[in-house]
């Protein structure tokens, strides 16, 4: 049994402890939504109370207005879905105008998720959230609490990858956002072998947290058309088959970075799943593609995991993460493999 878990159950009379902190971000709860599925604003007010989830993560924001890709944009797959809505949005000032406000006035805690296609429009995102900062809520309550740098967009200064492809890309992105103030988690992308680096550059660049993982490129073909369904050929799996995928990211990234903050998401849909990525090493997790088939899906998954961890014997969040690795220290092959990527300096040096 991992040193982290109860060897009993918590007494009738003590509640589970939901609490749980992001790097510096304390939350009452672990469980937030997923950039990209919840609108630009309170739109999922009308299902439940926003105050209850740990944050709200709106969807990408760039500095400038987007329309994103044309339709087709999204297809349900086996174990999934396909998007490729391309990012759009109404542009952060638009957003800090119209759909910010709400988000304050429902008592949320607001995660803004940024993009870019240079890492100049990083440093534009970034300057425009520091204007907004001085005016903010304290940091613990209402109000913007961090701010999730999306480096899985692509990357126009190198059109052969995108950012969370390349630890130097990932760096410069990560550290032009610094210039919001607010505390920097790195959203990465599972498509590239060198996860573990990359989360090693966002972390050496300011990033107090990695949220692991966004979706995998895949694509969809209609055999009767003879075409790819969505209109741009690829997009991007989410759903259940990412589950796995998003449960390797994190718990390679805790075993190379075990003092990292870190955000699980990736096919959660019930408490089970959210338990999973938090033995994995998660001290929270995001519900996304779940949330599009059912708006009340957070809340009823931050209820699951409630029940799943007092079947757990877990007492609390700090409990239950990490417990899945390894009590004696001894790598797993998993974490072997990590360390002979990173090498000895822990930095993702050969």
């Amino acid at each position: 049994m991992s040193r982290h878990r109860s060897s009993r159950p918590p007494s009738p009379a003590t509640a589970v402890d939901l609490g749980t902190t992001v790097g510096s971000v304390v939350l009452p709860n672990p469980v937030m939504t997923a950039a990209g599925t919840a609108g630009h604003g309170a739109e999922l007010g009308a299902y439940f109370e926003l105050s209850e989830l740990g944050a709200v993560v709106v969807k990408s924001l760039a500095p400038f207005s987007w329309g994103g890709n044309p339709a087709p944009r999204l297809c349900p797959v086996p174990g999934g879905m396909l998007n490729a809505v391309g990012l759009q949005g109404p542009g952060l000032e638009a957003w800090i105008a119209h759909d910010l406000p709400p988000l304050l006035d429902a008592g949320a805690r607001v995660v803004a998720s940024i993009w870019g296609r240079t890492v100049d429009d990083f440093a534009a995102a970034g300057e425009c959230l520091g204007r907004l900062r001085s005016e903010a809520a304290a940091p613990q309550g209402p109000g913007i609490v961090a701010v999730e740098v999306n480096v899985s967009c692509p990357n126009l200064e190198d059109r052969s990858r995108m950012f969370a492809h390349s630890p130097a890309a990932t760096a410069a992105a990560v550290a032009a956002a610094r210039r919001s103030g607010y505390p920097l988690w790195a959203k990465l992308s599972p498509n590239t072998s060198e996860l573990v680096e990359v989360a090693g550059a966002a972390l050496e660049e300011g990033a107090e947290a990695l949220t692991l993982v966004n979706t995998l490129l895949g694509l969809e073909i209609d055999t009767a058309a003879r075409r790819p369904v969505l209109a741009v050929g690829g997009g991007g799996l989410s759903g259940s088959a990412l589950h796995p995928v998003a449960l390797r990211a994190v718990f390679d990234c805790r075993t190379a970075y075990p003092h990292a903050g870190i955000v699980g998401v990736g096919g959660v849909s019930d408490g089970e799943g959210a338990l999973r990525l938090l033995l994995a090493g998660a001290d929270a997790v995001q519900v996304g593609t779940a949330t599009l088939a059912d708006p009340r899906a957070p809340v009823r998954v931050l209820r699951e995991l409630k029940v799943s961890l007092e079947r757990g014997h877990f007492g609390s969040v700090g409990e239950a993460r990490s417990a899945a690795h390894p009590r004696d220290g001894a790598p797993t092959e998993t974490g072997m493999a990590t360390t002979r990527r990173r090498g000895h300096d822990g930095h993702g040096h050969d």
